[in-house]
């Protein structure tokens, strides 16, 4: 596995994030329709980079945009959500990802509700000290809601 990190996001970094998230593969298992690419921007310019509440890393793999972590408010609730690009995928790059972004983004409970089908996604939590503690209906789709504790993190081997 090459070198991962966190960095936070510049400009630049969104035409990147645009294009994995228009991966077939990822937006089938995730669940989540791709955006064209102004509705994207705009999501991120206003929605995600302006609020101050969020946190958002980019992961970066062999010098690369590999993808992102983040975390929100939803109602009383804080969530974490990432989007790796899918040549990324199952090197170890999301597990070294999270466990850093867990180490800088300490409020708990932490939660997460990946597709419910998306298992990659569901286990890539469940390693870094998610547990299942129910499941969301959107329409037809299920989604696993996973909490981290606070005393999950001190299990968590180094990354």
């Amino acid at each position: 596995m090459s070198e991962v990190r966190l960095r936070d996001l510049v400009e630049a970094d969104l035409q990147v994030l645009y294009e994995q998230q228009r991966e077939e593969e990822a937006v089938r298992r995730a669940q989540f329709p791709a955006r064209e690419r102004e509705p994207f921007m705009t999501h991120w310019r206003t929605k995600v980079l302006a609020d101050p509440a969020n946190h958002v890393q980019i992961v970066v793999a062999g010098g690369e945009v590999a993808g992102n972590f983040m975390a929100w408010w939803r109602e009383d609730r804080r969530f974490i959500g990432y989007w790796l690009g899918q040549r990324f995928w199952g090197r170890g790059i999301g597990t070294a990802a999270l466990r850093q972004f867990l180490r800088r983004e300490q409020i708990r409970p932490l939660y997460a509700d990946p597709f419910i089908g998306n298992t990659a996604s569901v286990k890539l939590l469940e390693r870094c000290g998610f547990r299942q503690v129910g499941t969301d209906l959107e329409g037809d789709l299920e989604f696993a809601v996973l909490m981290l504790a606070d005393s999950a993190l001190a299990d968590m081997p180094e990354a």
